[in-house]
This record gives structure tokens, C-alpha cells and sequence, in this order.
């Protein structure tokens, strides 16, 4: 039966020997002294808790589900109790700030945990994951007397947050919101409205809820331009910090999903509850994306996080299920002898381990972002993080569903029956491609708005590291596939780029193109960190069978999945005409 183990070993050395953590986290004074001994013991502790108290929840809570009993919101058996055990192990608050009570500990950490949760429990993940986006959004934005309120007790776990955008009417153009709020006379709002598919908008497993919720007020321009965002409690704070009257805020519903059953996705009513701006008015959107870019980044760990799990399932049964005979061999052989079992772990291995050192690497440049002494500094490196937040958050999740599938394959019949686990997998992995903006948004963020970024500069500067590396390694002869492989991909991303420039670069022919540039961007990018792994292993001189592993996963990418890259520039060369020629009554 499947069983979760946190690959803490292949996350030191991403941190150790590939991306230098120790030697970015010196450049930072707030982080100076989080060495690798700290981390790693973190790390270990977070892996023992996720692989005891939440993976044996995975299951149960899957056939279970989340419950409405008379307006209240149930979770499956041991969740409010698991989660008791995460917010009194001071797991909540692991990368917030100690000036509300957080560790300040690196983004990096949190990240890597991150991925634990979501490959333990996706479900029991979004609880603490959703609190630290809002905690984000009010420390940002938010008055002090809303911070010194709220912040303390959502970073300690006694409260959680959501976030409510969505309305039946409005997806993911949100210009298209109705929800409103009207003045009080003590400062606050009523706001009254309905919203949808809100992740832990009610349940039973924290004292109180904090909403932050996108409505108009009434001098509000149409369209992005008139919304504004409002906190809005559960339950409703006293001025000395004890919960008051309940808010006139309930769950309409729970939305009957394919996957993630455990996580209460609510509608929501507010019925003119009490809500305080957030921000500044007809400024909610900008405040609202603190937290949707946080989340963005956050969902693609969780496409990283299943996609291990799916693999980890999927090479322990290979080895042991004992189907047909092996080329040469005599008798029933492991399936791992079949060619084609291999590819599937290969394809699943490879992009796990480029995935979790392209997430480490954003996370490195985002601590860089905020705790940096140098402006320059600071500047360079939000533009990388803006850059690939949308490519992590389709990537990861496109693979991650991707590696599920093909984990389910991998068991045969089993991978379709409950008690295995990999079909719960492809079903909870599938919502990652599609909430916080469908994967074919993030890559038209990608390609209409973050390439031309500050005038193209954190695209120059990303593609220029993987140029360096190239440069680095020229002489290096059994590196030579690797190199030679992601140098022609480059090349392939280069022309590309030049055409969405020039030939394709009106709206059509961008968007057209949009979604398999991100997947040829990306591809790039898992090339440029697989020859830096490979260059590590040979440089610390690992000849384990770790090392040798990742070498061979590194030759796997180079000659089976960087060739890719051909193909996606082909198809990006036919421009929009082939998907807009048809007329839509054809369809």
C-alpha cells in the first residue's frame, strides 16, 4: 500500500551542492544565520510530521469528504486534530514575520515544506497554505490597527484565511464582479454579495475565518478599476481581541468536486457582514494579487508535491509487481525491466527534480526580494520572481498532472483501483491546472506581459544565467549531451522569443502561441537546471547511487525530452491561423 516519504535528502542537495543557499541566505541579514544544519533539521521534523500525521488522513478524507450539517461545515475524522498538532508543532507561521509573531525563516524553508504538505495531504495543505497568502496581503496593505488585530493569530494558526473572488458570473475576468459594499458610519462596509469555489471558507478546525473578500463600493468605476478588497471575520473581533457576534457570512454550499474532497470549497453568501478596506479604494485587485501570487507559486508546489508522490508509489510497485520477462532474462521479471516502465519514471523523476530546483531557485531570488540591503538587488530579483510565477504555476502543475497519469499507468489496473492511491492523485493534481488562473492565463501572462516586463530585462537576465552556465560547462566533456541539448533548445527559445517580437506579435498570434511557449520556456529552463545538477554531482564527486541516478535522469531529459523543444517552435511558427480559420459555427 502507498506510503510518503519527504525526499529531504534530493532537497539538501538542491540547496547544498547546486543552488549555493548558504552562500545567498549570507548576502541577507535577516537570514544570515539560518545555516543548512537548521534547515535540514526542519526539514526532517516537517517530513516526520506529514509522513505520520497527515499522509494516513489522505485516504479517509478522499472517501470521506468535507460535510454541511445545518450551515456547519464538518471536516473528515482526524483533520481538526491533525490540525491542532501542525499549529501547536509552530509549523504555522514558519516564514512570517516576527514582528507578528512569525520565525522569519527563509521562503526557501517554506517552500520545501510546502511541497511535503501537498504530497502528504493536498487537501489538509490549502488550510495553512490560503492563511500565509492572506497574512501577505494584510501585511501589505492593510492599516496597522488591521495588522496588530488579525495578523498575530492567523500566523499562530488559531485563525485561518481565504479569499473570495470568484462569482458565478465573473471567473477569471473579475472586472465582471457584482458583490458591493456601502459605508457604515464607524469606517467599515456592509458587503453584500456571492462567491464560489471558495477554498476553506468555512469549517470547524480554527477559532475563526478571515475572508478577504473583492466588491465594489458605490462610486466604483466599471470593469478591474472599480473593485477594492475587504476583510471580512467570521466572527467579529472585540477591542480587546476576544471573538464577538458572528458576521452575517455563511456557506451556501460545497461544491461537488472531482478531487481534493477533504477541502471544504464553499459558496459563499455575505448578507451586508461587517468588512474593512483593505488598501486603498478601486485599489482591491493589486492588493488582492499579494495573495494570488503567493497562491500561483503555492499551486505549483502542489502539482510538484503530487507529482512525487504519484512517482514514489509508482517505482515501488515497478519493483516489485513481477509481469512478462525482461530482454535476455529467464522467467517473470519486475516491470521496471520494460523499457516502457522506465520512460514513465524517467519522464516523472525528471521533471520532479527540475521542478523542485526551479520552485528553490524562485524562492531564493524572492527572499532576495524582500531582505536584500541592496535596491539594485532587490529590483533584479522581483523581476525574475514576476517572470516565473506564472511558469511555475503551469509547469509544475501541467507536469504534475502529467507525472500523476503516468504514475496511475505505471500499476495497470491497480493505478485504477482506490486502494492504491494513484487514482485519487490524478484527480486531486487536476484542480491544480485550473484554480488561481487556468494555465492557459498564466501563459498569456507569460507571453503578453512578463516578457516585455521592465523592458525585457528579467527575461534577459534569466536567459543570460543559463548562457553562463552554458559557457561554464563548454569544456566539459561528459557533459557534453546536456550541453550540447540545452544549447540548441535555447536556441529554439531564442527564435521564438524574436517572433513574438516581431512577425507574432499582434494579440492573436501571441495568445495563439502563448501556452506552448510557457511549456518550450520551461522545458528550457528544467534543461539549464538538470546540467547544473549533473555538474554538481560530478564536481562534489558523488559516485553513490544517488549520484549516478541523478546523472542518468540528467542524460534522460537531455536526449528525451529537451528534443521537445523542435516541435513546440514549429508549432508556434504556424502562428494563429490555424486555430482562428475555422469558423465558430463548425464547431
Amino acid at each position: 500500500m502507498p506510503s510518503y516519504t519527504a525526499p529531504v535528502a534530493d532537497m539538501m542537495f538542491l540547496l547544498r551542492d547546486v543552488l549555493d543557499a548558504p552562500g545567498a541566505l549570507a548576502q541577507l541579514p535577516a537570514h544570515a544565520e539560518t545555516d543548512l544544519v537548521m534547515i535540514e533539521s526542519i526539514l526532517d521534523e516537517a517530513g516526520k510530521f506529514c509522513a505520520e500525521k497527515l499522509h494516513p488522513l489522505n485516504r479517509s478524507g478522499d472517501e470521506e469528504g468535507s460535510r454541511l450539517v445545518d450551515g456547519v461545515v464538518q471536516t473528515p475524522k482526524g483533520f481538526a486534530e491533525a490540525y491542532a498538532a501542525f499549529r501547536d508543532g509552530g509549523w504555522t507561521g514558519l516564514s512570517a514575520s516576527p514582528e507578528f509573531g512569525g520565525q522569519g525563516l527563509p521562503r526557501a524553508v517554506q517552500i520545501l515544506i510546502d511541497e511535503m504538505l501537498s504530497g502528504a495531504n493536498l487537501s489538509f495543505g490549502l488550510f495553512p497554505g490560503l492563511t500565509r497568502g492572506a497574512c501577505e496581503a494584510i501585511e501589505a496593505h492593510a492599516d496597522e490597527h488591521l495588522k496588530s488585530t488579525y495578523l498575530p493569530r492567523m500566523i499562530s494558526g488559531e485563525w485561518t484565511g481565504a479569499m473570495a473572488l470568484t462569482e458565478g458570473n465573473a471567473g477569471s475576468d473579475l472586472g465582471l464582479l457584482k458583490a458591493t459594499a456601502a459605508p457604515r458610519e464607524d469606517g467599515s462596509y456592509f458587503v453584500t454579495g456571492s462567491k464560489i469555489f471558495i477554498s476553506s471558507g468555512e469549517h470547524d478546525m480554527a477559532e475563526n475565518i478571515i475572508h478577504l473578500v473583492l466588491a465594489r463600493l458605490p462610486d466604483a468605476p466599471p470593469g478591474t478599476k472599480g473593485i477594492s478588497l475587504f476583510l471580512c471575520p467570521k466572527f467579529l473581533v472585540n477591542e480587546d481581541g476576544s471573538l464577538g457576534a458572528r458576521n452575517t457570512l455563511s456557506v451556501g454550499a460545497l461544491e461537488h468536486k472531482m478531487g481534493i474532497h477533504a477541502q471544504p470549497t464553499c459558496v459563499m453568501n455575505y448578507d451586508g457582514c461587517q468588512g474593512w478596506l483593505v488598501g486603498q479604494p478601486h485599489r482591491g485587485l493589486a492588493a488582492m494579487f499579494t495573495m494570488m501570487n503567493a497562491e500561483r507559486l503555492f499551486v505549483g508546489v502542489q502539482g510538484l508535491g503530487v507529482a512525487d508522490a504519484s512517482y514514489q508509489t509508482a517505482a515501488a510497485y515497478a519493483k516489485e509487481r513481477l509481469q512478462g520477462r525482461a530482454s535476455g532474462g529467464v522467467g517473470t521479471a519486475p516491470i521496471i525491466a520494460h523499457p516502457d516502465v522506465r520512460r514513465m519514471l524517467l519522464i516523472m523523476l525528471s521533471t520532479i527534480e527540475a521542478g523542485r530546483a526551479l520552485v528553490l531557485f524562485t524562492a531564493l531570488e524572492m527572499d532576495k526580494e524582500t531582505s536584500h540591503p541592496d535596491a539594485a538587488a532587490r529590483a533584479e530579483a522581483a523581476g525574475l520572481v514576476a517572470l516565473l510565477t506564472p511558469v511555475i504555476k503551469a509547469a509544475l502543475t501541467d507536469f504534475g498532472f502529467e507525472a500523476a497519469v503516468l504514475g496511475q499507468q505505471v500499476l495497470g489496473g491497480h493505478g485504477y483501483i482506490r486502494e492504491w492511491g494513484q487514482e485519487q492523485h490524478v484527480r486531486d493534481a487536476r484542480i491544480t491546472q485550473i484554480y488561481e488562473g487556468t494555465n492557459g492565463i498564466q501563459a498569456q501572462d507569460l507571453v503578453v506581459r512578463k516578457l516585455d516586463l521592465d523592458d525585457g530585462a528579467p527575461l534577459r537576465r534569466f536567459l543570460g544565467l543559463i548562457r553562463e552556465t552554458l559557457a561554464a560547462t563548454a569544456d566539459r566533456s561528459e557533459l557534453a549531451t546536456e550541453h550540447d541539448a540545452l544549447s540548441e533548445a535555447l536556441g529554439h527559445l531564442d527564435d521564438v522569443t524574436a517572433r513574438l517580437g516581431g512577425a507574432l506579435s499582434k494579440a492573436d498570434e501571441r495568445n495563439a502561441a502563448a501556452v506552448d511557449y510557457l511549456r518550450l520556456f520551461s522545458l528550457v529552463a528544467y534543461g539549464w537546471l538538470w546540467l547544473r545538477i549533473a555538474d554538481a554531482v560530478l564536481r562534489v564527486g558523488d559516485v553513490t547511487t544517488t549520484g549516478r541516478r541523478k546523472l542518468a535522469t540528467a542524460r534522460f531529459f537531455a536526449t528525451r525530452m529537451l528534443p521537445q523543444s523542435q516541435s513546440l517552435a514549429r508549432q508556434i511558427a504556424a502562428g494563429a491561423a490555424p486555430l482562428m480559420a475555422p469558423e465558430a459555427g463548425w464547431f
